[in-house]
């Protein structure tokens, strides 16, 4: 049997899963809407089916008759009815995902790519010594971060939906059911079909900040909460099993990281208050976590002293408790529980002013700090090992502790961003207050950069309560002063970093940095003699107590990012901040605007030479390098595999430490199911270690000899890519046309607007709506373009240059994650749905040259990927994908079509609301059935 076949096989139950709910589904349909509806349903999906399979145009015909004649409300159910379809198909996957994982966990299989075995293994082959493993655990920094920008365009209330639904096909593949059981899981999953089809698929309101906090929170919740202390205990006991020689007591290298109610790059909504309350809200959970955590922990521990020893430490804890209850009187461990419990409670009405839901025995003193929750568990957890009880300090204790040192009273560190014009506008405005310079703004680069040290360096402030600011500048000030408020409230950790959008110059680093100092985020230096309680003459070192984060997002400022850095490190003032802060520094790179600005293929490459020069500029400082990756969900924003991703990094760019953001439906995809957020939490980890520890880019040949193929491959690739987005008349007006940007600025999928400015401009767009809206006609523009006249013009001036080309992609992991990626965005592309979204635009002459440009450009670059892969057919080494595609075409294709339909309508005038509730329904639906949107 063929491997495919054998593949197939293994299929089965994903094709069963998906038949069982397409069957309850259309049932819904049935009982619901009429038999009438019903039948346009089936005959629509029979019709797209025989499109999708044999291309006959008579189908397509078939299928425009069927659907442009329907009225609005039946239009609505046609729309609703094939996007739950897909919403289905997606939790049948995953769950097909989970049960293959577990088959192959099951069986005395090699390991899998991405587990934490795997990369034990890799590193036991490369022989690295265990010292230096421990030394990588030293100081590793691995932190997956949640964005304050979502482009989920599903409902939390549809998401708790699909949870249901995940959990009852759980249950029918893992328990051996009755008959009974069996039809209580089918009512069960009619009832939860029924609950979907009657909730409304779209949002009446735009989402506010908050909303978004509470939806991140969620996320914890269902997923981190026991993941997170769960991958620490497995990554502990894999190494005590391999080394058994060293003691493995892991730090704290794992967190989950949060944008949300920090970010305010173009969101106006984000303020100081806002602040204030997501922190609130994440403490919030916290406390709530660990106080049902020890509520548990009482009822597991009921263990009587008449029977067991205890440390002298652990009587004490239970005799200054609350509890005097002469029932638990020889049960330290509960009395002790309750004490903390006690304490838990009055911690979280102090700092977050909430009620527990079960209320405490007695009063007692709030925790001034995770720490001191900490010192009290291991009181316990020491006491259940000393004396014969350790296996019940393995559980949900080991959990608890490992969960107060990752998430302390805080939850997730929240980063602050702002844009670096706002920086400036600010420091100008507190310059002229002062009286210190009339004209910041009017300064040369090198005379900022003088101003900005002078003023840093100085302990008088330039800040006064007794002057009028502008807005903007009041605004940003409260963000800082709340900030460092805050982080006196909830800890150091709760706010540590500071990131600048759009840097493109050392004195953007000094413009945070100035700011920072007006809020007493960074104390100067102070000589001998000017106060008491520092050094004994009264100095005082300078101290920064947040991290300074430049963004580079351009191609432009990419390329001059290495010497952007070496610049600041050059500065004695600032050098002397960073050595502060133990000689680390932490650098992002913007994946999105990149692409945006200079396409795929160069964003990719001129992310990779940055690394590289980083690196090195970095080296000859003495600084440890931090990068934080800011991906989005699709490759046209530098998505794609983690796994993958993270080991085509250059040598030496990782080195223990990353950070990387989590946007939109991929953080639900990732980390709404437990499993599947384990699975996603050990594949960063283990990426992490192998590219840290780990010759992972010369395993076959040094990658330095393809660099200047990929520098020719990468202009020619910028200039097909620049000449169409930026330098064709009239591209603006076709992508506005033939796309449903706009329709997508209105769609209640986030707090922030879709432009930076109140602008027409590409340069302007959030690069969230730039790719969802090339997704939704089909031609995914930014995960491709470029390439095939680069690899045409790089062919034409060398004749051999495939088989280079060729051997790039099996030895170098940067090209072939590249390629893997561009692989899967173009197997989504269909040009003959693009062709119609291209109709919408009404200069014929624009339409024709634009498009027939696009098309040009795609078969030439669907040539040169398959001849360069060695594959007759798009993912030909990913057949499981292939079949999810094939599977999905038929289902979207109607809603595509639908959408065009509804589009022509809308524009012409028709102002009936229920055209422009079917356009967002279809680009819900569109999106479930790509499985992404920006």
């Amino acid at each position: 049997m063929s491997e495919r076949a054998l593949d197939s096989n293994k299929d089965e139950p994903l094709r069963n899963d998906i038949r069982l709910l397409g069957r309850i589904l259309g049932d819904t349909v049935r009982e619901q809407e009429g038999e009438s509806v019903f039948d346009i349903v089936e005959r629509v999906r029979q019709t797209a089916v025989r499109f999708a399979r044999d291309g006959d145009p008579a189908a397509r015909n078939e299928l425009a008759a069927l659907l442009d004649p329907l009225p609005g409300d039946t239009t609505q159910a046609v729309v609703r009815a094939f996007s739950y379809f897909l919403q289905l198909a997606n939790i049948a996957e995953d769950e097909h995902h989970i049960r293959r994982r577990r088959a192959h966990d099951l069986a005395a299989s090699p390991p899998r790519e991405g587990s934490l075995v795997f990369a034990l293994d890799a590193l036991a082959t490369a022989k690295v010594s265990p010292e230096t493993i421990a030394d990588f655990f030293a100081h590793a920094v691995v932190a997956p971060v949640l964005t304050a920008h979502p482009t989920e365009v599903q409902r939390q209330s549809l998401i708790r939906n699909h949870r249901d639904l995940a959990r009852l096909l759980d249950q029918r593949e893992r328990l051996q059911m009755t008959p009974e059981e069996e039809a209580d899981n089918d009512l069960a999953l009619a009832n939860s079909i029924l609950t979907l089809w009657q909730s409304r698929m779209l949002r009446p309101v735009r989402l506010k900040v908050l909303d978004e906090v509470k939806n991140g929170v969620t996320y914890f919740k269902e997923t981190f909460f026991t993941e997170l202390p769960r991958l620490y205990i497995q990554a502990t006991e894999q190494l005590q099993k391999r080394y058994p020689d060293t003691r493995w007591a892991l730090p704290p290298f794992f967190r989950v990281g949060s944008w949300i109610g920090g970010d305010r790059d173009g969101n106006p909504f984000v303020t100081a208050d806002i602040l204030r309350e997501a922190l609130r809200l994440q403490s919030s959970a916290a406390l709530n976590h660990y106080l049902d955590e020890v509520h548990e922990l009482g009822g597991e521990l009921p263990l009587s002293d008449l029977l067991v020893k205890v440390t002298p430490e652990l009587l004490a804890l239970a005799e200054h408790s609350t509890d005097h209850s002469p029932q638990r009187s020889d049960e330290p461990y509960r009395r002790a529980l309750s004490g903390i419990y006690a304490r838990l409670a009055a911690t979280a009405r102090f700092l977050d002013g909430i009620e527990p839901v079960r209320h405490e025995i007695g009063n007692a003193e709030p925790y001034a700090t995770p720490d001191a929750l900490r010192a009290d568990l291991k009181v316990l957890n020491n006491s259940l090992k000393l004396n014969g009880s350790a296996r019940l300090a393995g559980g949900r204790l080991r959990r608890l502790l490992r969960g107060v040192q990752v998430f302390g009273f805080h939850l997730a560190p929240i980063d602050l961003r702002q844009n670096s014009e706002v920086h400036a506008r600010s420091v100008a405005e507190l310059l002229a207050g002062a009286g210190r310079c009339p004209d910041y703004e009017a300064l040369s680069e090198a005379e900022r950069i003088k101003l900005l040290v002078d003023e840093i360096s100085t302990p008088r402030p330039l800040y006064s309560p007794y002057l009028n600011y502008s807005e903007e500048t009041q605004g940003e000030l409260a963000i800082f002063f709340a900030a460092r408020e805050l982080r006196q409230k909830y800890g150091d950790a709760a706010l540590p970093n500071c990131i600048i959008s759009k840097t493109d110059g050392v004195s953007d680093l000094l413009e945070l940095a100035l700011l920072l100092k007006e809020s007493g985020l960074l104390l100067p230096s102070l000589p001998p003699l000017q106060g008491e309680g520092r050094g004994g003459d009264g100095s005082r070192q300078p101290q920064l107590n947040v991290n300074i984060i430049p963004l580079f997002e351009t191609i432009e400022d990419l390329q001059k990012s290495a010497a952007t850095m070496a610049g600041v490190f050059t500065i004695p003032a600032y050098r002397e901040l960073i050595a502060g802060r133990g000689d680390e520094h932490e650098v992002m790179l913007g994946y999105s605007d990149s692409n945006k600005d200079g396409g795929f293929l160069t964003s990719g490459w001129e992310l990779y030479k940055a690394e590289i020069e980083l690196a090195r500029i970095f080296g000859q400082h003495g600084v440890r390098l931090r990068l934080f990756h800011g991906r989005g969900g699709s490759v046209g924003r530098g998505g794609g595999p983690t796994y993958h991703a993270i080991l085509a990094q250059p040598a030496g760019a990782v080195a223990g430490q990353i950070r990387l953001t989590e946007q939109g439906e991929v953080i639900s995809t990732k980390y709404g199911n437990a499993d599947t957020g384990r699975r996603n939490l050990e594949v960063l980890l283990a990426a992490t270690l192998e590219a840290s520890l780990t010759d992972h880019e010369n395993r076959v040949e040094p990658a330095e000899q393809f660099h200047t193929v990929m520098d020719e491959l990468s202009a020619r690739a910028f200039n097909a890519y620049r000449g169409l987005v930026y330098e064709t008349p009239g591209f603006t007006t076709y992508f506005r046309q033939s796309t449903v940007v706009s329709e997508i600025a209105s769609l209640n999928i986030g707090s922030r607007p879709a432009s930076r400015k109140a602008s027409e401009r590409i340069e302007d767009l959030r690069a969230i709506p730039w790719v969802f809206s090339w997704a939704q006609c089909r031609l995914m523009l930014p995960g491709w373009y470029g390439f095939g006249a680069a690899v045409d013009g790089y062919l034409q001036a060398n004749p051999d240059g495939l088989v280079t080309l060729r051997r790039m992609v099996h030895a170098w992991p940067f090209f072939k994650s590249l390629l893997s990626n561009m692989d899967m965005v173009l197997a989504k592309t269909d040009l003959a749905i693009a062709s119609r979204y291209a109709e919408l635009v009404a200069d014929v002459e624009l339409r024709e040259h634009i498009f027939s440009r696009i098309k040009a450009e795609w078969a030439l670059t669907r040539q040169h990927l398959l001849a360069i892969l060695e594959q007759d057919e798009f993912l030909a080494d990913n057949p499981m994908l292939a079949r999810s595609l094939q599977l999905r075409s038929p289902y979207m294709d109607p809603l595509n079509h639908l959408q065009v339909e509804l589009l022509k309508r809308h524009r012409a005038g028709d102002t009936d609301e229920r055209l422009a509730r079917g356009i967002h329904l279809t680009i819900n639906g569109i999106a479930s059935g790509l499985r992404n949107s920006g």
